[in-house]
């Protein structure tokens, strides 16, 4: 198998309307500012970051990355290397040079009566809303220029495919303001940087997320020809980025599909420790262990067992080499997306350029990313020439997009049944390895995408049990603790596990498609 490094409008049906394409040469506008020339925190501070992330002088990797120093670099650098510090003089000295956030305890649960589920959720839209970024000198947040909102917890940023569910519950809850305002907030992103980051900080910036742009895009209400045309514009760009020579596999019969990725080979700033001892315990060059570390968080699923080698190891991830059903099918989708864009705007040798794409595209995905054996999507796997093992919940994603439909949408909606339904609702795989994107766990995304996908494809039934179990599991918890979680155990239906952090309340995806199921069940 030959790596070759050359170089939609689509809603699911419960929310709006829907559409198709395959990808153009990036456009002639350029990123002004490469990813590669922002430093991140550990390219800033060198041996004391190292030092204070080894150590872990603070027990979540990620917070030593936000904080904010309080004197210029070298001034904080040059006291460090005159200093020798035990860990309690380290976390002083860390105290003294930069305002560290997350530090202040949690505030204790309130067990007292609950407002109704819904009105729960439109009251937390305000506190997870933050107001235009321009972060304050050496710190690592990225300027955003619209108004956001933000998962909760740890996650103190606009994180990319995260806001497509979150979206969904602010239509929901009649916040189009803040639809478009982050759809502004995404395009300028694409226009500085070449890509949505996975997040807005200057250590997630040589990554993305799963593409869900295109379809926040068919959330929108604007219908100015001008933003029309600087997102398409932006889609054109991101396709670009996202079907780059590093990200691209050419197979046996000349079809080419994508794979996720990362700019860089080191450590990720924000796990670092985690990073350093997975690298530790490979058997390979450490710098490949970084890469395909970094690309399974771009993939959103960090970790799962469809990105280990044995199916069951972390030390064993191999991101890069899997060709993923999930990115491959939103691409067909953002094809689609800018075919009509263009044609719409009168650029029909774009149109059917894309459109083209499109075909060839869904051509590959139905050979190569099918087993027709099992009636399901997967993974291709290029080392070994096959497609991976098991049924994972990306096996709905070319009937969340429109892809697949009739009877091979049937069989995987039988898979489903078969496979993943769970008493609490969808679980993410049929492995359970400790890591946080497999069984038990289900995640509100996959739900929806499940859900939506198979209505769309005429699966009501199916739909209705996932939705109604997982409604159940998100209610339980709410009435138990106050809370919406971040991802939930759907076997014992209670909050989930596993993963290099804590679990985490908040939650933006969440409230996002709990909202969003309970207007599709009319209440």
């Amino acid at each position: 198998m030959t790596i070759v490094r050359t170089c939609r409008w689509l809603i699911p049906v419960l929310l709006a309307g829907c559409t198709t394409a395959e990808a153009p040469r990036p456009t002639a506008r350029v990123a002004t500012t490469p990813a590669a020339a922002v430093p991140t925190p550990a390219d800033r501070f060198g041996a004391l970051f190292e030092t204070v992330q080894m150590r872990r002088i603070f027990p979540d990797g990620k917070t030593f990355v936000d904080a904010v120093p309080k004197r210029p670099d070298a001034a904080i650098l040059a006291d460090y290397r005159k200093g020798s510090f035990d860990d309690a003089a380290l976390r002083a000295f860390v105290l003294a040079n930069f305002d560290v956030p997350g530090l202040e305890p949690v505030p204790a649960s309130d067990h007292g009566p609950r407002l109704p589920i819904e009105r729960h959720i439109a009251a937390l839209w305000p506190h997870l809303t933050r107001d235009p970024v321009t972060p304050p000198a050496g710190s690592s947040a990225l300027a955003v220029k619209d108004r956001f909102v933000v998962p909760g917890g740890r996650f103190r940023e606009l994180y990319y495919w995260d806001s497509y569910f979150t979206m969904l519950g602010l239509v929901a809850d009649g916040r189009q303001d803040l639809v478009e305002s982050m759809l502004d907030g995404f395009v300028d992103l694409i226009e500085r940087y070449g890509h949505v980051p996975n997040g807005t900080r200057s250590y997630y910036l040589s990554r993305s997320q799963p593409p869900f742009l295109y379809l926040m895009m068919g959330l929108s209400q604007n219908r100015d020809p001008g933003v029309a045309a600087r997102r398409l514009a932006a889609l054109k760009r991101e396709h670009a980025f996202f079907t780059s020579p590093e990200r691209s596999v050419t197979l046996p019969d000349g079809a080419v599909l994508q794979h996720y990725w990362d700019a860089r080979t080191s450590p990720r700033d924000e796990s670092w420790r985690e990073d350093v001892e997975t690298a530790n315990a490979a058997g390979r060059p450490a710098r490949d262990t970084y890469r395909d570390l970094r690309a399974g968080a771009e993939s959103g699923w960090d970790y799962s067992s469809r990105w280990l080698g044995d199916g069951r190891t972390l030390a064993t991830v191999d991101t890069t080499d899997i060709l993923p059903a999930d990115l491959n099918s939103l691409l067909w989708g953002m094809e689609r997306a800018i075919a009509e864009g263009a044609m719409k705007a009168g650029d029909a040798a774009t149109g059917r350029d894309f459109a083209d794409r499109a075909a060839k595209r869904k051509a590959a995905i139905d050979r190569w990313l099918w087993s027709e054996a099992e009636g399901r999507y997967g993974d291709y796997d290029v080392k070994r020439a096959l497609l991976r093992d098991g049924v994972t919940a990306a096996t709905a994603y070319p009937l969340f997009v429109g892809l697949t439909t009739g009877p091979r949408a049937t069989r995987v909606a039988a898979t489903i049944e078969q496979k993943l339904l769970a008493p609490g609702g969808l679980r993410t795989t049929t492995v359970d390895t400790g890591q946080q994107w497999d069984k038990p766990n289900g995640w509100a995304p996959l739900q929806w995408i499940a859900v939506a996908g198979l209505d769309r494809t005429g699966n009501r039934a199916l739909a209705d049990q996932i939705a109604r179990r997982f409604l159940t599991t998100v209610e339980r918890e709410y009435a138990a603790s106050g809370k919406l979680v971040e991802k939930y155990d759907v076997e014992e239906v209670k909050p989930g596990g596993g993963g290099e952090y804590p679990l985490q309340d908040g939650f933006g995806w969440t409230n996002g498609v709990t909202r969003a199921l309970m207007v599709r069940a009319g209440r």
